[in-house]
């Protein structure tokens, strides 16, 4: 995809005809009010996403039946593994906006906006070739059951095509989250999940099409969210691309340093589920569907993690980009707290009301008792990805992208597969396949908790302030300490 600049509009930024855009205030004001109305839309976000994608496995099952879900449901683990690179990348160009509007400098933002568009797309094509590439031959590595496998590949093939469109929405998306607004990512995903359940009902229910119906709604719902985010953009005197706007190598530099560790880590949290994805097919295809629809519930509990820790990654980073430090503290301390509250009690309403989740997506019982053990092994520990979640986003607004990434590979990753070629492969149960999350979530959450008070110690985030009596007798042991923590001897 070309960016043409060249005919587009110049704003003038000192026109007093122009409208000045409402920008949320992350340096000063209340912090829990803004936290909030930054992470709760974030997080209905993805929580509608995963509504709409429970509903096309609620009408593949309903209209298709079990076979045709279990292709869907069997995907889930490699569409991640394949997008999570470029998608992570995405993390880079919130954390250079807030950056920039951190320091005030918002002159040029509209470069960095062209320079993050460019990105999108490129990533795009190639997830689109690879996609289309490689799907067969990596569902046939994963142990796809025979049945679903070429629906699953069918599937992944017509799902791809919408990439580039799913890129651009990606990378849009995070340009506003840089400001502080999440609030028009959410009315894009109420238009295009409303419009992905119709053309669902449409292609599956009236016009009798299986998986790929699912898959080309899912396509056609990507380019309508490409176009509504562009719009966004577009209208926005901030970020509205200029004549002036060019692709820079520092912004590409930057967004891959900080964006780079973050898919990383998407991609090797991905390879540890696409081989717990394998053994799950092992045990037939009703496990398979009972898995993938367990899932959903998991997705449900993430994404109000998820917001928190995009709103820590983003109000972090303006405020210690300003030197508030403190802001800085307390940034983490209600994302922490919020996150762990709100987990905590999803995860239990979920996990004791398992069977009857369950029954939405499916009425098979070998499926619904899958569903329900997965359910009971993973979301009693639903609060344990806000530990690495959220310092990770802190340390992340500190720029430090790759300690989050390397912890994450070895707690989420490496474990995960050493646990699943030992202690798994010695007894091949389904619920001792499960018990590795929790258990990988606390090594992880615990080695970035450490890490994020070790770093803001040393930056001097922690240092507390003392003060010293002065004695008359011996003013030349007097001493003061200034605003930093520092003494200064007084003679």
């Amino acid at each position: 995809m070309i960016f043409r600049v060249d005919n587009i509009e110049q704003i003038n930024p000192d026109n007093p005809k122009r409208k000045e855009r409402k920008q949320m205030d992350m340096l000063h004001g209340p912090m829990l009010k803004n936290i909030l109305i930054f992470a709760l839309p974030l997080a209905l976000c993805g929580i509608l996403q995963q509504l709409f994608t429970s509903a096309d496995m609620a009408v593949i099952y309903w209209f298709k039946g079990s076979v045709a879900q279990s292709a869907v449901n069997s995907n889930g683990a490699l569409v991640n593994l394949l997008i999570n690179l470029f998608s992570g990348m995405s993390v880079g160009v919130t954390v250079v906006i807030a950056e920039y509007v951190g320091k005030k400098r918002t002159d040029d933002l509209h470069s960095v906006v062209l320079t993050s568009l460019v990105i999108a797309a490129i990533s795009g094509v190639v997830l689109l070739g690879l996609g289309i590439g490689v799907s067969a031959p990596l569902l046939k590595l994963m142990d796809t059951p025979t049945e679903t496998l070429p629906l699953a590949t069918e599937y992944l093939r017509i799902y791809f095509i919408g990439m580039p469109f799913l890129m651009i929405y990606n990378f849009g998306a995070a340009v506003l989250r840089g400001v502080g607004d999440t609030k028009k990512a959410l009315f894009i995903l109420l238009v295009t999940g409303v419009l992905n359940i119709g053309l669902n009902v449409l292609f599956v229910a009236a016009c009798d099409m299986s998986v790929d119906g699912v898959a080309l709604a899912t396509v056609l719902c990507n380019v309508a969210s490409a176009v509504l985010v562009m719009v966004f953009i577009m209208k926005d005197g901030l970020f509205k691309i200029r004549r002036t706007s060019r692709v820079r190598k520092e912004y590409v530099k930057r967004i891959i340093v900080i964006g780079l560790p973050a898919g990383l880590q998407g991609v090797v949290f991905s390879i540890a589920n696409v081989l717990i994805q394998s053994a799950v097919n092992t045990f037939g295809s009703s496990a398979v569907a009972g898995n993938g629809d367990a899932v959903n519930f998991e997705y449900y509990v993430y994404f109000f993690v998820n917001g928190f820790a995009s709103s820590t990654v983003t109000f972090f980073g303006q405020n210690y980009a300003a030197g508030e430090y403190e802001r800085c503290k307390k940034v983490f301390k209600i994302n922490m707290l919020a996150s762990l509250i709100i987990s905590t009690v999803l995860g239990a309403v979920f996990t004791l009301g398992a069977k009857g989740f369950i029954r939405i997506y499916t009425d098979d019982k070998v499926a619904i008792e899958f569903g329900v053990m997965r359910m009971l092994c993973v979301l009693t520990g639903s609060m344990l990805p806000c530990l690495y979640e959220i310092s990770g986003g802190a340390l992340r607004g500190m720029g430090h992208s790759m300690l989050p990434a390397v912890f994450t590979i070895i707690g989420s990753c490496i474990l995960r597969i050493v646990w699943i070629y030992t202690v798994y492969a010695a007894y091949k149960f389904y619920w001792l396949l499960m018990i590795i999350y929790p258990i990988s979530w606390v090594v992880t959450g615990l080695a970035l908790l450490i890490s994020y008070y070790i770093i803001c110690y040393k930056a001097g985030f922690y240092v507390r302030k003392k003060t010293y009596e002065v004695v008359d007798a011996q003013p030349e042991l007097a001493s003061t300490v200034d605003s930093e923590g520092k003494n200064e001897q007084s003679e």
